[in-house]
């Protein structure tokens, strides 16, 4: 936490006029804390070395969970397609992503070693290390539930990369109602269409309040405040900066519509203005 620009304007504030000034100096000295503080947020772009890395973990890690209940389902291949499909990945790319997923699904496949070099390849970044996990839990909600196998994986995962079970079970519960919401804003299966108009039903409040985080007896003012630090977290500029491949760009932008849609309905709903 950056405090010096604080101390310093209130002291010299206070030296040139009393506590009035101090106030001010106080002030000022937040907002430079603060634009430093963001400063310092959006580090130098990721290596195309460290970009490699992330992309090998993402698409291997996800045959290795499509593998973990015995033998890959059609919907577990759909769900690493529609990925690259949304990736725009062609040509040598698509045919590196399809040779990192089968790797994945290799009886030896080194899960924890590959987590542990992503994790160091990211600087431990927490935004970019849970945009990480919640891409894998797309894999593990291919067929609409998450297996015991996979379960055992996202929990190596989550460990990994220094979530705790709290927070995983937290994450999961999110990002199923992400599922549900894609679904039920889109149309089934209608990844990439417009949202459909309307009132949101009980089901998509339902599903807006969990992809914030939030339940219906929280405040106005809580919800706000999860619908704010969530669009923080997945800012595409921000995890760019961060380190997220360029290719993964529009995932994060498709986050961002789905966690502004789902404010957008509740706050709709509750009157909030």
């Amino acid at each position: 936490m950056r405090i010096w620009g604080k101390v310093l304007g209130a002291f010299f504030g206070f030296l040139l006029g009393n506590i009035f000034g101090a106030l001010i100096g106080l002030w000022l000295g937040h907002r430079f804390d603060r634009g430093m503080g963001l400063r310092g947020a959006f580090r130098r772009p990721a290596s195309q070395a460290q970009q490699a890395i992330f992309f090998h973990a993402t698409f291997s890690v996800m045959g290795h969970i499509a593998k973990s209940s015995g033998q890959v389902t059609e919907q577990e291949i759909r769900v690493a397609s529609n990925l690259m499909d949304r990736m725009r990945l062609t040509g040598k790319l698509r045919m590196q992503a399809q040779e990192s997923f089968r790797l994945g699904k290799e009886a030896e496949f080194p899960l924890r070693e590959t987590l542990a070099e992503f994790r160091r390849a990211s600087m431990e970044q927490r935004d970019i290390l849970r945009f990480f996990l919640e891409v894998q839990l797309q894999a593990a909600f291919a067929d609409g539930r998450v297996e015991e196998g996979e379960r055992a994986i996202l929990h190596t995962i989550a460990d990994e990369l220094g979530f705790s079970r709290i927070e995983l079970a937290r994450i999961l519960a999110m990002a199923e109602a992400q599922m549900n919401f894609f679904n039920r804003a889109h149309g089934q299966g209608g990844a990439g269409g417009q949202y459909q108009p309307g009132a949101p039903t009980a089901d998509r409040l339902k599903d807006a309040y969990q992809l914030l985080g939030v339940s219906e007896s929280d405040s106005d003012q809580e919800i706000k405040r999860a619908y704010r630090k969530e669009m923080s977290k997945h800012h595409p500029d921000k995890l760019a900066a961060k380190g997220l491949p360029p290719e993964m760009m529009e995932m994060a932008k498709e986050k961002t519509q789905e966690i502004q849609q789902a404010w957008e309905w509740i706050r709709e709903a509750r009157g909030i203005r």
